[in-house]
Order: C-alpha cells, then sequence, then structure tokens
C-alpha cells in the first residue's frame, strides 16, 4: 500500500531567523525520512552561546560542523547505517533530536521496486563499463571553460588560464569562466553536476565564491518504457545559467525517454539534489526547466513532491503522460481511418476531426510517439533483441511499452501481464465539433465512428473501442498521476514557457498550445485561481526564443527571491501570489524587442491570440472540456435529438451498434474520478 503526506508549508535550506531554542534539522534533504548515500549535511541552532556537542547513533561528530555567520553549526555527518539513525544535539542539558532514514545511493527511496533488465550506458559519459542491476561507476570530474569566441572548450588543468578565457559576471563581479563538471551514478542513474570554479574544492561549510547559491535543474524530454539507464540528461553545460553563477544538476532518469514516470524522475532529482546540497552548501532556491516531457516532470514533481524544485519554468508543456496519451493514440487510429475507410475526407475535414491548427500535427503523433503504447517498436537500441516481449518466444521479456514505469502504481495485469491502463476511447465521438459545424457530414461522422477503433493491451488496433482497467483510473487520481493541480502547484511559482510551434516549420509540430491552457484550466478548477501561473508565448526564432528564456529565468528568480525574503505571516500559496514581480504576468512576444503584456485566454485572443492562435485536439472536438481531467467518460445514452443534423435510418443503426452502451457524458465526473491523496507518496512494498 502507498503511503502519502498531507500538503504541509514549504520548509527554506536557510537558516532559522530565531535562536531561542536548540535544534536540529536535515539541510540536504528537507525531508530525513528519505535521506540517502550514507551522509547527511545538518544544521544545530543553540540555544545563546552555550556550547552544543552533536552525536550520530551514539557517536560524537560535533567536529564536523562548522559555525556559520548567523551562530549556527552546519557540517557533513557520514558513517550513517542503511535505515533508521538518530542525530541528537545537546547543550546544558537541553536536547534536540533527529530520525534520519538512510537508503542506499542506488535506490530506492520512495519510488518503489526498480525495474529488471535494467541496461547500463555509463561509458557514454566517458565511464567505466558497469554492471547490472545498479550501473554504478565511480565519480569524475572534469572541466571545461567559455572562450571569448563564445564556445566550451576543454579544459585539463583547472589552474590553467588560457589566453582566451571569458570571463562570467557573478551578482555584479568579473570571475573566470571555468566550470567544474561532476558526473557519477545515483539512483541507478547517470548524474551530471556543474557549477563555475574559484580554484578550490567545493566545501558544504564553505561554499564556492563563484556560485550565486542558487541551483537550475534540468529536466529532458520524450516518454518511453525504461530498462535501460540512458545516454543523455536534461544537460548542464548551459550559458544561460552558468554565466550568471547558477549551478546545473540534472540526471538520465530525468529523462523521460529514458523513463516515463515522473515519480522515478521526482525520487532521482531528490537524490542528485541531495548529493549537490552536501557538496555545495545549501541552495536558496531550485529552478526546473526543461520542456517537453521535461516539462511534464517539472509540473508533476511540484504537484506530487514539492519542495525539490521551488519554482518552474516549464517549455512547450504537457500536463502529464496519461493525459497525453489520449490524443497521441487518437491520432494513431485516426491516420489508420484515413488511409482507409476515411481516404475521402479532405484536408480541411481532417483538420476539423484533429482539432489541432494543422493536421500533420496528428500524422507527427503518429510518427513519433503513437508508438510508445506498444509493446515491442520502442525498445532501446540498448535492450538486445533476445531480451524483448514476444507473445510466443518470449513472454517474459521486456514490454517496451511508457506504461511499464507506472507499474508500482497501477499495478499489472494477472491475464495479460501487462501493467493496467487508464486508456479508453469507450463512448468518445470523434468529430463531434466538425458534425456541428457541418464541416463533416452525418454520414462521414458515422463512418469515423464505426470504424476508428481502438488499441489492444499490446498497443494493436483492433476493431473494438479500448476499455481502461477501473483499478488503473483509481490509482491514477488517487496517486495525482493525473495531475489534479490541487496539491504543490498550489503554492508553485510557474512560468509556462510556451515556444509556439503550432505551425512551425515544414510540418506540424506536436507541441500545440493548448496544452498550456488545459493546465491553466486545472489550476482555476482545483484552486480558484491560477495567478501563480504565467504563460508566456515566442516565436521559434533563436532570437526570441533567446530574449525570452533570459527573461523567464531572471523573473522567476526574482519571484522566488521575494518569497524567501517575505517574512509575513501569511500562507506559503498567498506569499506566492503577493510576490509575483510587477512586470511579469502573460503574454507574448511579438519581436525579440517587443513583449507584450496581455491575460492569455482560451480561445485566443488580442494581439497574442492573432500571433499565436490556439486550438484544440481531438478530445476536445469530441465533447471533453478544457481541463481534460477525464480518462474514461461517463456514459449516457445515445439520444439521436442531440444532433443539429439528421441522420438516415442507416446511419441512426449504426450510431446505435457503435455506441450500444452510450456516449461520453462530459458533463458528469469521469469514472473513477476522485481528489487525490496526498503529496509524497511512497511506494516502498506497494502492489496493486
Amino acid at each position: 500500500m502507498a503511503t502519502a503526506l498531507p500538503l504541509l508549508p514549504a520548509t527554506a535550506n536557510a537558516a532559522p531567523a530565531s535562536h531561542s531554542r536548540l535544534s536540529i534539522a536535515s539541510v540536504s534533504n528537507p525531508r530525513p525520512q528519505f535521506v540517502s548515500g550514507g551522509q547527511v549535511l545538518v544544521r544545530v541552532v543553540p540555544a545563546g552561546s552555550r556550547p552544543a556537542t552533536v552525536s550520530a547513533n551514539g557517536h560524537d561528530v560535533t567536529a564536523a560542523l562548522h559555525r556559520q555567520s548567523d551562530g549556527s553549526l552546519l557540517g557533513l555527518v557520514g558513517g550513517l547505517r542503511e535505515g533508521a539513525n538518530t542525530l541528537e544535539a545537546r547543550q546544558s542539558g537541553d536536547r534536540a533530536t533527529l530520525r534520519v532514514t538512510n537508503h542506499p545511493i542506488t535506490g530506492p527511496v520512495f519510488s518503489g521496486r526498480q525495474q529488471l533488465p535494467f541496461y547500463c550506458e555509463t561509458q557514454a559519459f566517458g565511464l567505466p563499463a558497469a554492471e547490472q542491476p545498479y550501473c554504478s561507476a565511480p565519480t569524475q570530474v572534469t572541466y571545461q571553460y567559455r572562450t571569448t569566441a563564445g564556445a566550451f572548450a576543454p579544459l585539463a588543468d583547472p589552474a590553467g588560464r588560457p589566453s582566451d578565457l571569458a570571463t562570467a559576471t557573478v551578482s555584479g563581479a568579473k570571475v573566470p569562466y571555468i566550470v567544474r563538471i561532476e558526473r557519477g551514478t545515483i539512483d541507478r542513474a547517470v548524474y551530471e553536476t556543474a557549477a563555475l570554479y574559484d580554484g578550490a574544492a567545493p566545501s558544504p561549510v564553505a561554499p564556492d565564491r563563484s556560485w550565486n547559491g542558487r541551483l537550475v535543474y534540468t529536466f529532458g524530454g520524450g516518454c518511453n518504457a525504461g530498462y535501460h539507464q540512458g545516454s543523455g540528461t536534461g544537460g548542464v553545460l548551459n550559458d544561460l545559467f552558468l554565466a550568471q553563477g547558477y549551478a546545473v544538476a540534472s540526471s538520465t532518469l530525468n529523462v523521460l525517454d529514458n523513463n516515463c514516470s515522473p515519480i522515478i524522475s521526482a525520487e532521482a532529482a531528490m537524490m542528485v539534489k541531495e548529493h549537490f546540497v552536501e557538496s555545495y552548501g545549501p541552495v536558496r532556491h531550485t529552478i526546473g526547466w526543461g520542456g517537453s516531457g521535461g516539462a511534464i516532470q517539472q509540473y508533476d514533481i511540484a504537484e506530487n513532491y514539492p519542495g525539490i524544485v521551488d519554482g518552474i519554468i516549464p517549455g512547450v508543456s504537457f500536463p502529464d503522460p496519461v493525459t497525453t496519451l489520449g490524443p497521441v493514440v487518437d491520432c494513431r487510429l485516426l491516420q489508420r481511418f484515413f488511409a482507409g475507410p476515411g481516404a475521402g475526407f479532405t484536408a480541411a475535414q481532417k483538420k476539423a476531426v484533429a482539432g489541432f491548427n494543422d493536421y500533420t500535427t496528428c500524422a507527427s503523433w503518429d510518427q513519433t510517439f503513437a508508438s510508445r503504447a506498444t509493446a515491442t517498436d520502442s525498445c532501446s537500441p540498448v535492450i538486445p533483441v533476445a531480451a524483448r516481449w514476444d507473445p510466443v518466444t518470449n513472454p517474459d521479456g521486456v514490454r517496451c511499452n511508457s506504461n511499464e514505469q507506472f507499474v508500482n502504481q497501477l499495478g499489472r495485469d494477472a491475464r495479460t501481464g501487462f501493467v493496467r491502463s487508464t486508456l479508453d476511447n469507450t463512448g468518445i465521438q470523434y468529430g463531434l465539433a466538425a458534425l456541428k459545424a457541418g464541416t463533416i457530414t452525418p454520414a462521414q461522422f458515422t463512418a469515423l465512428n464505426a470504424a476508428v477503433g481502438g488499441l489492444d493491451y499490446t498497443g494493436k488496433p483492433v476493431a473494438a473501442r479500448t476499455a481502461a482497467d477501473p483499478k488503473a483510473l483509481d490509482a491514477a487520481y488517487a496517486d495525482g498521476i493525473l495531475n489534479a493541480a490541487a496539491q504543490g502547484l498550489r503554492q508553485t511559482p510557474i512560468i509556462d514557457q510556451r515556444t509556439d510551434l503550432d505551425l512551425a516549420g515544414p510540418g506540424n509540430d506536436i507541441h500545440t498550445t493548448e496544452w498550456s491552457f488545459v493546465m491553466r484550466q486545472r489550476l482555476l478548477r482545483s484552486n480558484g485561481t491560477a495567478a501563480n501561473q504565467v504563460i508566456i508565448e515566442s516565436d521559434v526564432t533563436p532570437a526570441e526564443t533567446a530574449v525570452a528564456a533570459a527573461y523567464e529565468l531572471d523573473a522567476m528568480d526574482r519571484w522566488l527571491t521575494a518569497i524567501d525574503a517575505d517574512r509575513s505571516g501569511r500562507d506559503p500559496r498567498q506569499k506566492v501570489l503577493a510576490n509575483r514581480p510587477g512586470d511579469l504576468g502573460d503574454g507574448c512576444y511579438l519581436s525579440a524587442t517587443n513583449r507584450v503584456r496581455e491575460t492569455l485566454t482560451y480561445p485566443s485572443g488580442g494581439q497574442c491570440g492573432a500571433r499565436y492562435p490556439v486550438a484544440a485536439n481531438t478530445r476536445m472536438t469530441a465533447g471533453e472540456q478544457l481541463s481534460m481531467d477525464v480518462m474514461k467518460c461517463t456514459l449516457k445514452p445515445l439520444n439521436l435529438r442531440d444532433y443539429p443534423v439528421t441522420f438516415t435510418a442507416t446511419e441512426q443503426a449504426q450510431l446505435r451498434a457503435t455506441f450500444r452502451t452510450g456516449v461520453c457524458d462530459y458533463d458528469r465526473p469521469g469514472v473513477g474520478h476522485r481528489k487525490p491523496t496526498g503529496i509524497w507518496r511512497s511506494y516502498s512494498g506497494a502492489s496493486r
């Protein structure tokens, strides 16, 4: 059984303002029950000037702590045993206790049973070859420098000063632009950290003078089945961040194309951030960064595991994997239909059925991600063919289905051996909006819905519609896998970075703009306001994206800095709303030098709507509301009087056969719909 914690006020790593009583707290991981790697950075706040002593499991560790400018003691306590540990501070008879639960650096901590087999890819990072199942490799430190020509180059000797060495500006001071890059393995993933280097080894009690005290955590895109370590992270060698003194961190399990579970990603990010703090010292705040699948992770981690990232800048965003899966699979089914019995549909009719600004978005979904719902088509090349699932020759093999990463939450169907699925299109009336608008005929609407079909549990197209597993639906809602925006997100600063790709390039892109408004609608429905989410649209041109990114990073840092400094008695949610910078709000870039501020709406309007029109998707044109929080619709009887058209007797009979159990009633909650049951859920020992 999974466990969850209620939503509590956010905590910061800053030292307490008052020293009125003795206290001891975990700094490297504010949730001491989830510490990993055998050590923890702790802060002891003495009461007054009397000396304090600190012990770990009865052993004196006072010498490991160092007095800070505010009078507190900060230090890295090592030698923790796996499982329960007791740290104790004593001062003139007073005592403060900290219970710490230590987990292996290979994981898991809270994500539950790890995937097996698990193929290693450490050599892609220049690390030694590793062995399954933990894929561990020794830590490696290398250096790069920024050239005056604007490029990164290797630096063999970090004490050297190449003639073309550029400088970075940190808090107004010029510093050599030399970057320390650390790579190693945590939670079976390869992690990377990067930070400016001031000539001394990083220390948690004496922070690097060229570090601005802030961390950017990057997340990579995609969505796939896992079973391998991954050959790339979200990227850490980034001039926008490093040139201003930000440190950057990521890992291979923070790339959804290596691992499509935001829960596993949250665990990896927590552990890597913990390691970073134990190396560099307390972080003022952490900013999430990344697009597409990287945006999914930010939204979902902030919602379900708040505190790992303090503010998020999701780019070309989607709300979560299960919501996105519906239109992805719809597009595969529509593509098959239009290539067969629907070949007579015109380009305009296809577009009207799909709902996007251009039908090629549907074609792109089919060509890219629809195969991720299958059992074998999307296996990583590092997974041997002989290890892959085959219904006859290898029924226990690796199933390359993106749903596999949710087995600890959704459970496995004993009948099929596959992870239970939330995918459902029973009762969906494809092209309903197009029918009502007169873009397609009653005959076309009837034929489309009769022939569109569904997918079986292996991802193979079949004639029957797809039906979700009830247990999967229950778990997806309860565990926040469908992101309700009702928990951590309600008190998270959000700058939704919407680079407009709806009509970019020779073919349409999958990253369509309506998804930003889907999340906004969920914030509104759950919290009554979406004022903590700002949407900024920009063109795909490098000049505009660079200007937008620089502004969004600066604005988020100012937002979080103001929240950090807010000593009022307001709750965290009120602080987020009250401290949003005055210049920050919805809007768009009409050019690299012209940012327009105006409220963005769905349907779109104003200057931004004219420049960046927002369309719909397959589910919305079938009648689903903007919040798109229905995985399986509640059905109502087919009533032919509900349509503004007349069907022939033959068409009526066909529609009754197609919708024998009814059609979607989007005025009612979806099947299994419920509120999420809490944050920081742990799946250790969980089974469904």
